[in-house]
């Protein structure tokens, strides 16, 4: 693992949220996204090489809307940027990880990811994030 790449944080209110976020780093956010996939819009904001996302639920099944009805608003995961996603899966797989996925998905950010499930990480929902490289033109 390179580094750590963002902590997320869910929200009820994406555009509350970075006002509130905004005004304590003093910076706006430098990218919203939504993510289908996960049924999730994100904001991000960057200090230095520190991101934080912010994750509003766009539906109420999702992941992020069952985390906050059940746990609130608040830390949600930290994610670690790696070089080789499939191998770092592979790897921690071999360790004993349980992932949540069996294949890297699509990210927010132009990322690929994978989460590891928090029982076998102390309660902490991990992702891995990898880079999706743009081919040489």
């Amino acid at each position: 693992m390179k580094n750590v790449e963002h902590i997320g944080i869910a929200v009820r209110d994406l555009e509350a949220a970075e006002k509130l976020f905004g005004t304590l780093f003093n910076i706006h956010p430098y990218k919203r996204e939504m993510v289908t996939s996960e049924f999730v819009e994100t904001s991000f904001f960057k200090i230095n090489q520190t991101k934080i996302e912010l994750l509003e639920a766009t539906d109420p099944e999702s992941a992020i809307a069952k985390f906050i009805e059940k746990k609130g608003e608040g830390f949600h995961h930290i994610a670690f940027e790696v070089e080789d996603i499939l191998s770092e899966m592979e790897r921690l797989k071999g360790e004993g990880f349980v992932l949540l996925n069996d294949k890297p998905k699509n990210g927010a950010d132009n990322k690929l990811v994978c989460f590891l499930h928090p029982k076998g990480t102390n309660g902490v929902l991990i992702e891995l994030c990898q880079e999706i490289k743009k081919p040489d033109l």
